[in-house]
């Protein structure tokens, strides 16, 4: 393909992925769901058109009412760029399929209706050829009448006429043997392909519902495999097949393959075979793939999965359904891989009772909790159900690492949805799960999932205590990551943020930028762009707070550039956000609101709910600069309403400090009540140990109580927290506060 165009380098990736080669180094399986199917489906575009730079072609495509979806999103795609490129798109669907391209200036469409008598009695005369047409002048009619236009009628009756020897010779060149008094047409062309199939060879039509069986297309060594005979017998049988027009044979290395003539010519056949026989032959074909491709066996899931499941081996069958789901969700075909997975799930009913039966559905269930969080957003609650589930098995059969992941994919849901009095538990039973094991992975997993859910409960130093003990297992972690899951990295660089943040809120904003700067350092390193977006996402939050505007902006400019990149449509939101920050801190406040507002809604509507409260907050800060603190103040108590239902405290103090600065914009006559928002704040940043919030909002009151006269017990409110302080004094909030101590004790 380089050999074609270098420029298509990029699209290798999404290349390897559809053809299921592994690639180490791909950033795909981080990626956002849809952005991934989007470009994979871009880049097989990108191909085909670039072929059509150097010669004209033509892109045929039969059939489009059996078409997958996903080859169908592929068409839907290619036809925007077919009026622009040397491209003819040739397709033919029935009457009941229905597309979006009857708009387009470029598109034509031909009704195939049935032929009319006379082009009928064409495509008949070139059949049958001149001599037998002229003989058989007077059933033509009566042909003509049955097949009702339909050419593959047409050609089937003639194939018919053929075997009942009325005709002898080869198509295009017939000799009439015998005019028929009288001739029997089936009403259907089902029903005549099975009168077609009934009087073959009995050999001829055993093989042809074996095939029927194995599938629409198939290998030599596979039906001498599952039909049982001898290579050249069966070279034999096929070729008396083709001539009959039951099947084709297309070009293949190393071996032949072969395609019956027509959908229909497969389903009535399949149809023609007695249960009882079927599910022997879908056994049959089973177990010949498993020997022959026993090398490549993961090419053949999906294969072994519809064959096992027609058959009585419910064990098999489940067993291939998993892996065929789990295959199709790492390329990206997540609704496949429901569908796969979920009829795994409907089959595993018919095993035995026991332990075997419920490792399967455990199996199963964990498999499809990743798949449906990605295609329903992992607050759906079909993610809850199946996570649910696992645990509960785990906790039946024994704990083991199934019940890790069956409760790490349950703290994932709860957390996000923002129900973190149930994320805590599940954590902690994390890190209680691993500490049996002595596992460094699962240690730090433990402590990284309670660490962060104390972080949004506002625990702030129970929280830091967690993540540090996680931080100091990232250390020899980060030397074994081939070892370890695929989202290691990332988790790695999530914890170092939370950790930063963490540092920063209990008054150590030097200690944050420094742990903030080595977290983007090392994701740098790593080359990994998702851990990289993580740690670009912490560092520009951390900025954020510090109110360092053009690093909030430099951050989520190159946030947002990374995310847009490689699909990470979950953090180029949150880049969205940042940046709607630092243009409102900026001075271009409509702006910044506007973007805050999109993102949020955004957000909103995908149910996830963690980091609302502060996400919020800023926002109302925002219209408080924009002069429009009512508008603020309702936000508030959006953010805290949203705060006590989900147990997110983390914001609450500087929730109440903006809110008091917000009442004191709306009128001076609010003072009372401003006074009790920042005492409020106060006290909540005095219990979760959040200095540098106490400082924040001992900095508000303190201004107030100037304004006041009550000059001493400002200055004596800030110095106890200012003295408080070692480190951070050139950060905005301790620059204030100094200068207001400053002038407050001039005037003493």
């Amino acid at each position: 393909m380089l050999a074609l165009d270098r420029t298509l380098e990029d699209t290798l990736p999404y290349v390897f992925a559809l053809l299921g080669i592994a690639d180490p180094t791909s950033a795909l399986p981080q990626m956002d769901s849809q952005i991934r199917r989007r470009r994979t489906l871009d880049a097989v575009k990108r191909i085909v058109l670039r072929e059509t730079l150097d010669q004209p072609m033509t892109l045929i495509c039969e059939d489009l009412h059996w078409f997958d979806g996903e080859t169908q999103a592929f068409l839907d795609l290619l036809v925007e760029s077919v009026a622009t490129a040397r491209l003819l798109l040739l397709v033919n669907y029935r009457p009941e399929y229905h597309h979006g391209w009857g708009s387009k200036t470029y598109y034509t469409q031909l009704r195939l209706d049935p032929l009319g008598k006379a082009e009928a009695g064409e495509l008949l005369a070139a059949l049958l050829g001149a001599g037998a047409a002229a003989g058989l002048d007077r059933l033509q009619g009566r042909i003509l009448e049955k097949t009702e236009g339909n050419p593959f009628f047409i050609e089937e009756v003639v194939q018919t006429l053929a075997e009942q020897a009325v005709l002898t010779g080869e198509r295009g060149s017939y000799r009439l043997e015998r005019v028929p008094a009288e001739l029997h047409i089936p009403v259907t062309v089902q029903g005549l392909l099975a009168a077609r199939i009934d009087r073959l060879p009995a050999e001829q039509k055993e093989l042809l519902q074996t095939l029927a069986v194995i599938g629409k297309e198939f290998r030599f060594g596979l039906a001498q495999q599952v039909a049982a005979h001898a290579e050249e017998e069966l070279h034999g049988l096929l070729s008396g097949l083709q001539a009959r027009e039951f099947i084709y044979e297309q070009p293949a290395f190393p071996e032949p393959e072969y395609t019956f003539k027509h959908a229909l010519t497969q389903e009535v056949a399949y149809g023609s075979v007695l249960a009882a026989r079927r599910q022997v032959l879908h056994a049959r074909t089973a177990q010949a793939i498993e020997d022959l491709f026993r090398y490549n066996l993961d090419a053949h899931y999906a294969e072994l999965a519809r064959h096992y499941s027609r058959t009585d081996n419910a064990a098999k069958a489940v067993e291939y359904l998993r892996l065929a789901g789990t295959q199709a969700a790492h390329r990206g075909a997540y609704e496949e891989a429901i569908a796969q997975l979920s009829r795994g799930l409907e089959l595993v009913q018919e095993l035995p009772e026991g332990a075997a039966r419920e490792q399967q559905e455990l199996l199963l269930q964990l498999a499809l909790g990743p798949a449906l969080m990605t295609t329903k957003g992992y607050t759906a609650p079909e993610v809850e159900n199946a996570y649910g589930r696992a645990a509960e098995i785990c906790k039946r059969v024994g704990e083991g690492p199934q019940l890790w992941q069956a409760l790490s994919g349950l703290w994932g849901f709860y957390n996000v949805r923002g129900d973190l009095q149930r994320a805590r538990g599940l954590a902690e039973q994390l890190l209680q799960s691993a500490r049996p094991s002595g596992d460094a992975w699962r240690l730090f997993m433990g402590h990284y999932a309670v660490g962060a859910t104390l972080f949004w409960q506002g625990e702030l130093s129970a929280a830091r205590e967690h993540l540090q003990q996680a931080f100091d297992l990232g250390g020899p972690l980060r030397q074994r990551l081939d070892t370890l899951p695929y989202e290691a990295v990332d988790t790695l660089a999530l914890n170092r943020g939370y950790r930063a943040l963490a540092l920063y809120q209990l008054g150590y904003p030097d200690q944050a930028v420094r742990a903030s700067r080595e977290s983007v350092a090392l994701a740098q390193e790593m080359g990994r762009p998702s851990a990289l977006t993580l740690a670009l996402f912490w560092d520009g939050a951390l900025h954020q707070l510090l109110g360092n505007v053009e690093v909030v902006r430099e951050r989520a400019e190159a946030l947002i550039a990374l995310a847009t990149e490689h699909g990470f449509y979950y953090y180029l939101v949150s880049g969205m956000i940042l940046r709607g920050c630092a243009c409102a801190d900026g001075g271009q406040i409509e702006a910044g609101i506007t973007e805050m507002r999109g993102a949020l809604d955004v957000r909103r509507a995908a149910g996830a709910e963690l980091g609302r409260p502060y996400s919020t907050g800023i926002l109302a800060e925002a219209y408080g600069k924009a002069g429009q603190p009512a508008q603020g103040i309702a936000l508030i108590e959006e953010a805290v309403d949203c705060m006590n239902r989900t147990g997110q405290r983390m914001f609450e103090a500087e929730l109440q400090r903006i809110k008091g600065d917000l009442l004191l914009a709306v009128s001076r006559d609010k003072e009372a009540e401003a006074e009790d928002c920042f005492r409020h704040a106060v006290d909540c940043a005095r219990r979760q140990s959040a200095k540098y919030w106490e400082l924040a909002a001992a900095l508000s009151l303190s201004r107030l109580w100037r304004g006041q006269g009550k000059n001493e017990d400002a200055r004596t409110l800030l110095a106890e927290i200012y003295g408080w302080f070692t480190e951070g004094f050139e950060t905005r909030d301790l620059k204030e506060a100094k200068a207001l101590l400053d002038e407050l004790s001039q005037g003493r």
